[in-house]
């Protein structure tokens, strides 16, 4: 039964307006950046990480520049008790990397955690409870005073146990379900919080504000956030951190509202695992900041790295079109698409090479490790001219003349509507080549001679079918002269509209490309190229295979 009837509003808006975010354009710094992949991500695994698995995976977090990472629950498994015991006792723990343990406002979770992060460095004790009107009246049966004393009693604890434990420890609490509790109460509970704990400019507590469900639009979630930005105790001394999950879709926009809103840290994992449909994922947060010119603070230049590796150790697989980092999320098919991104290329090559303004493509692929020839222009049956003519040149060097790109664009579009896959750049010139070069089904110019005689003279020698035939024309031009020959020959036009020959590549010693095309007797045009060290000869052997084709075609 699909009856949309039997939800109902379950979030709350503040008691005051509260809408300064939306006069802010955009987020204009990094946040501080807490991992929560080997903890809520890990968590959310079929198969959890393994203790090695979970100490590449932080070693990895760090390399990336987390300076907090949540290693874990661990009163909640032996491995998680073991992975914080190992990072200590290891000293694996840079000592500008803080990490960050969880534990539930229950005296013994407390306890057991306070055991497993002794001798830590710099660690923050994430205490947490829930306070939605849902929790309270289902799961726990208690009074909002109830909720309220189990908080006050866990944040107690936290600092009678913090005093009497070796180590560096700071504090975090979360209001769990915040996106379906009565805003005013989150907000008496977290004072209440911040209040025992005392905070000071140079030892600050960390509010969270979870959306453990997403409950509402971003926009209200942002009003909620600046409520309690507007209303904490201490306000100076704390940290407002956001725990964005992506039950609604919009985890990175709740993300983004919230820090306009006045939040200063986020809680997310990598690629956005996490339970239900994730937590807030931080590549795509951090690569929207980056790409509107805001430095993000984490070091991700070797996105394929980073994808492998969590794609290995999670057993996850990331979608192909997941933003900034999936297989397929730089690549165009379409043909418009693909010849609006090899212009806008061009443009910032020859125009301004400082700024990326390139058309369809948000980054530069280059930025994430990803590469233009394979990752930018694909083909496919939906693929146009200007993307096949620019997989050629990006490829092999070959830069067709604009007035064949079409013809060649159609051939390799049929070729891979037949075959219903995309075709690789091999594959696009073999075609190229097939289609081409020395096609030559009906004639060849085996010896051919010039002299200077008002004009240009020519001797050429066609042979076909075995049979040897010396023709003699003029022209204004070799190639003109050629063309007039053969059309004296065949008795049939062979008007040149287009000739460009290049180099293929650097140094006196190259072979030139020359590219031909005719327009038939039929009206339509077609295409030849030559490719010798003698740029006459590359141009006599254009010239022929367009002709043969158009012949060819003729005879049918």
């Amino acid at each position: 039964m699909f009856d949309y009837r039997q939800y109902k509003k379950n979030y709350f808006m503040p008691p005051t307006e509260c809408m300064d975010w939306a006069k802010k354009e955009s987020v204009d710094k990094a946040p501080i950046w807490c991992s929560v992949d080997l903890r809520d991500g890990n968590q959310s695994l079929i198969e959890p990480m393994s203790l090695e698995e979970k100490l590449e995976f932080f070693k990895m977090l760090v390399k990336i520049g987390f300076k907090e990472i949540e290693v874990g629950f661990p009163a909640a498994s032996d491995t998680e008790y073991q992975l914080v015991r190992t990072l200590i006792e290891q000293d694996l723990i840079p000592k500008d990397v803080t990490i960050q343990v969880l534990t539930q406002a229950r005296e013994h979770i407390i306890r057991k955690t306070f055991e497993a992060v002794k001798g830590a460095p710099s660690v923050v004790v994430h205490l947490y409870n829930s306070v939605s009107v849902a929790q309270r009246e289902q799961v726990f049966k208690k009074s909002k005073q109830e909720i309220l004393d189990i908080a006050v009693e866990g944040a107690k604890l936290l600092k009678k146990l913090a005093n009497e434990t070796e180590g560096n420890f700071s504090f975090e609490y979360s209001p769990e379900s915040f996106t379906g509790t009565e805003v005013e109460y989150a907000l008496d509970v977290c004072n209440h919080v911040i209040d025992i704990w005392e905070p000071t400019a140079n030892h600050k507590v960390i509010i969270n504000i979870p959306a453990t469900v997403e409950c509402s639009m971003p926009h209200v979630f942002a009003s909620q956030v600046e409520y309690m930005h507007k209303n904490l105790h201490s306000r100076e001394n704390v940290i407002i951190s956001l725990h964005p999950h992506n039950d609604r879709g919009c985890g990175v926009s709740d993300s983004e509202m919230g820090i306009l809103a006045g939040a200063d840290r986020i809680e997310g994992t990598l690629f956005g695992n996490g339970e239900r449909t994730g937590n807030v994922d931080i590549i795509t947060l951090a690569m929207n900041m980056y790409a509107q010119g805001v430095d993000p603070v984490l070091d991700l230049s070797n996105m394929p790295e980073i994808a492998e590796t969590y794609e290995r150790l999670t057993q996850m697989t990331i979608h192909d079109r997941h933003p900034y980092c999936g297989k397929l999320v730089f690549a165009a098919f379409s043909g418009s698409h693909q010849d609006a991104i090899a212009k806008g290329m061009k443009w910032r090559e020859e125009k301004d090479p400082l700024h990326w303004t390139v058309p369809y493509l948000p980054i530069n692929p280059e930025d994430v490790g990803r590469k233009y020839d394979a990752d930018v222009i694909r083909i496919n049956s939906q693929s146009g001219k200007g993307g096949v003519a620019y997989i050629l040149e990006q490829s092999y060097g070959l830069k067709l003349p604009v007035k064949m790109r079409e013809d060649f664009g159609y051939a390799v579009k049929a070729v891979s509507d037949v075959q219903h896959k995309e075709l690789l750049p091999q594959a696009i010139l073999d075609i190229f080549e097939k289609r081409y070069k020395k096609y030559m089904p009906v004639f060849d110019i085996v010896e051919c001679h010039f002299k200077q005689q008002n004009g240009i003279q020519t001797t050429i020698t066609v042979e076909s079918e075995g049979v040897k035939t010396v023709v003699e024309a003029g022209g204004n031009g070799r190639l003109d002269a050629v063309s007039s020959a053969l059309s004296k020959h065949f008795n049939v036009p062979c008007q040149i509209i287009c000739f460009e020959e290049h180099a293929l590549q650097d140094g006196s010693d190259s072979s030139a490309i020359a590219y031909v095309g005719i327009k038939g007797i039929d009206g339509n045009s077609y295409f030849g190229i030559g490719i010798d060290p003698d740029t006459i000869r590359a141009s006599i052997d254009a010239i022929v295979s367009a002709m043969n084709r158009s012949l060819e075609i003729a005879s049918r």
